[in-house]
C-alpha cells in the first residue's frame, strides 16, 4: 500500500527549495564573528579598532548563552501574520531592561581586558554611569540606533548600546519558530525583526548554494533575495559591482544607479570564511572609493556609527 505524506514531509524531501530564512545559530554566531574580526586584523590598517570590536563581540558570546528575554506573545505574532509584518519587530518594541543589563556585562568585559584603549575605557566609564544614573538616555539612544537615525548620537557610545540589543534580539530569533513568520514580508528588511541588512552574501552548501541572503544588522537573521536586484529600492536594470583592483574577489560593492546606493555583496566560493558584519567593518576602503563615486551606502554597520556633518 502507498503512503501519502503529510505536507510537511512533502516539503522536507524536496532538496530543490530554497530556504527562506536562516535564523542565527546562539552557539556560534558571535565566536564566529570575533574569531573573523581578529583574522582580518592580522594586515588591516584599522586593527586596532578591529581588536576592540573582537573583545566587544567576544561578551556578547558569552552574554547570549544565558540571555533569556521575553518572547513575542501569541497575540503580537497573529498581528504580524495578518499584516504581513516582522513579529519581533524592532523599532518600537517593549524592551525589557534586561537589555541593560547585558550591556553592563559587556562594558565590565571590555573594561577589563588588557592594553584596551584609554579611549575605549572613557566610553564605558561614561556608559557605566548612564546606566547608574540615567538610564532613560540609554532608552533614547537605543531607540535611536535601532531607527538608524543619524544625528545627535554618541558616535563612541552608539556601537556599545547596540552591541547588547544585538544579544537581545539574536536571543529573540535564535529561539524564534520560523513558521510562525507571515508568509510575505516588507521588502528589504529583516523579516524577523525589521531591521535592515548590513550586507549580503552568497552562500555556498547544501541548498543554500549559490544564492544570496541578506544579513540582519540587528538579529544576524539571514533572509533569500534574488541576485543582481538592488536590495534598497529593488531595481534590477541599474545594478553594478564595484571591486578594488588587485583585492579579494570575495567583496564587491553592489552599486545602483537608480537610487544611487549601495550595499557590500560577499562570496563564499571565493572566501568560506566571510562573515558580514566583519568584512564589512574591515573592507572602509571599499567605502570610501565607492562613496567617492557618488554612492551612498543604504545602511550601516552596527559596529560602527557614522552621524551626520552638522
Amino acid at each position: 500500500m502507498q503512503r501519502i505524506l503529510p505536507r510537511g514531509e512533502i516539503e522536507a524531501l524536496d532538496h530543490n527549495s530554497i530556504p527562506r530564512v536562516s535564523l542565527p545559530d546562539r552557539g556560534s554566531v558571535f565566536a564566529t564573528r570575533a574569531a573573523r574580526l581578529r583574522q582580518l586584523a592580522a594586515d588591516s590598517p584599522v586593527a586596532d579598532y578591529l581588536l576592540l570590536m573582537a573583545h566587544l563581540v567576544d561578551a556578547q558570546h558569552r552574554a547570549l548563552q544565558d540571555c533569556r528575554a521575553p518572547e513575542a506573545s501569541e497575540d503580537r505574532i497573529s498581528l504580524a501574520q495578518a499584516h504581513g509584518m516582522p513579529p519581533l519587530q524592532a523599532v518600537g518594541w517593549a524592551r525589557d531592561p534586561l537589555w541593560r543589563g547585558i550591556l553592563g556585562q559587556l562594558i565590565d568585559h571590555v573594561s577589563g581586558v588588557k592594553d584596551v584603549p584609554a579611549e575605549a575605557i572613557e566610553v564605558c566609564a561614561g556608559l557605566r554611569r548612564a546606566l547608574a544614573e540615567d538610564p532613560e538616555s540609554l532608552e533614547d539612544l537605543a531607540e535611536a540606533v535601532l531607527s538608524e537615525q543619524d544625528r545627535g548620537i554618541d558616535g563612541a557610545a552608539a556601537p556599545f548600546v547596540m552591541a547588547a540589543l544585538q544579544v537581545y534580539w539574536t536571543d529573540l530569533a535564535s529561539r524564534f519558530d520560523e513558521k510562525q513568520l507571515p508568509v510575505a514580508s516588507p521588502f528589504g528588511v529583516c523579516p524577523v525583526c525589521g531591521s535592515l541588512p548590513v550586507a549580503s552574501v552568497v552562500r555556498v552548501g547544501g541548498q543554500f548554494e549559490g544564492y544570496r541572503y541578506l544579513c540582519c544588522s540587528l538579529c544576524a537573521t539571514q533572509w533569500h533575495m534574488v541576485r543582481v536586484k538592488c536590495s534598497h529600492c529593488e531595481d534590477v536594470e541599474s545594478v553594478a559591482y564595484q571591486a578594488i583592483e588587485g583585492r579579494t574577489p570575495a567583496i564587491k560593492a553592489e552599486t545602483c544607479d537608480h537610487c544611487h546606493t549601495y550595499r557590500k555583496i560577499f562570496y563564499q566560493d571565493k572566501d568560506l570564511h566571510v562573515e558580514p558584519v566583519a568584512d564589512d567593518l574591515a573592507s572602509l576602503m571599499l567605502d570610501v572609493l565607492v562613496g567617492e563615486a557618488g554612492y551612498s551606502r543604504a545602511s550601516g554597520n552596527p559596529l560602527l556609527w557614522h552621524g551626520a556633518e552638522e
